[in-house]
């Protein structure tokens, strides 16, 4: 199953110094069938990029709750068994909880398929959803819409072999 693990720049850098993504349980994201049935397509591709966006919104909340993290949202692409994901049948529909699922153990990161960062051109608009995001959550209409503006910017794909470029680490 294909899931997508929201992380953070300075996270990121965590997982590729310890060589997985955990520790466990992993929240990620991916296409369950609450995700299906809020989004009404069986394209599945269009579902995985749904559940991609889901996971980069938890991704935009890991960045605001760390000052010191870069302003760009993070997700990882990463391939686990079946059995070690699991959708909390109590959330399922849930709006907040759209996509989500729990990975029972430490992601190996050697098993991702792919990095998904925000370009330097998403900064400033990631900087402000990122403030924006505690009244958003509060119904604030206007900083809801600060908060949309960071999903105006596609995640850009990078290659596993590119991460220690992203996380600046080249001696390893």
């Amino acid at each position: 199953m294909r899931v997508y693990v929201p992380l953070s720049l300075p996270r990121l850098a965590e997982a590729y110094r310890a060589g997985e993504i955990g520790p466990a349980p992993v929240t990620a994201f991916a296409v369950t069938p609450a995700l299906r049935e809020w989004y009404l397509s069986d394209d599945i591709e269009e579902l995985e990029y749904a559940a991609l966006n889901r996971a980069a919104l938890a991704s935009l909340r890991l960045v605001a709750a760390d000052p010191e993290a870069a302003r760009r949202r993070v997700v990882v692409a990463v391939d686990v068994p079946d059995r070690s994901a699991v959708a909390d049948p109590d959330r399922g529909l849930d709006p907040a909880a759209l996509g989500e699922l729990t990975v029972r153990e430490a992601v190996p990161l050697a098993k991702a398929a792919a990095v998904h960062v925000d370009s330097g051109d998403a900064d400033a608009d990631v900087t402000a959803a990122a403030a924006a995001l505690a009244a958003a959550d509060k119904g604030d209409d206007d900083a809801q819409f600060v908060v949309d503006g960071a999903e105006d910017h596609d995640l850009l794909w990078f290659a596993t072999q590119e991460i220690p470029g992203l996380v600046g680490d080249s001696d390893r």
